[in-house]
């Protein structure tokens, strides 16, 4: 059974030029680690386990203080130094919030954006100004029946 792997890297399996293909992932690991295949792998599982440590961490810092989001694409891209399927989500992700920043700064966008957070604004003070006429400074645990 011929596979193709006698064929050059520029033909496809039938004869034509191949497309434009994706680099080939290599490990940022030291030469050394590289040449000792048991060595490497345990590399790549520490990489792993780190990673998933800065992942785990930015997903608690979602919800609790910190730079949640910034922490988890700290894990991806040490993810991304060995594993090719990081690599690729990295660079998607990298494309989409350059996409995002790009929409961002459309001006309809931003006008939009603008007109949104003073209705909420002025909706959010209109509630605080009715509950303080109704209540004054009271706290609503503090007030009695009436």
């Amino acid at each position: 059974m011929n596979t193709g792997s006698d064929r050059g890297t520029n033909e496809s399996a039938h004869g034509e030029p191949a497309a434009e293909e994706a680099p080939q992932h290599e490990s940022k690991a030291p030469a050394f680690i590289k040449a000792n295949r048991s060595l490497h792998l345990s590399w790549q599982v520490g990489v792993f386990i780190v990673g998933l440590a800065v992942i785990g961490a930015g997903v608690a810092m979602l919800v609790l203080p910190g730079p949640g989001w910034v922490a988890i694409f700290a894990g991806l891209a040490i993810w991304a130094t060995e594993f090719a399927w990081a690599s690729l989500v990295l660079r998607w992700t990298k494309r989409k919030v350059t996409e995002a920043a790009q929409k961002a700064l459309d001006p309809k966008v931003r006008r939009r954006n603008i007109i949104l957070t003073s209705v909420g604004l002025a909706i959010a003070a209109a509630l605080i100004g009715f509950y303080l006429w109704k209540y004054g400074l009271t706290l609503p645990w503090n007030i009695k029946d009436q």
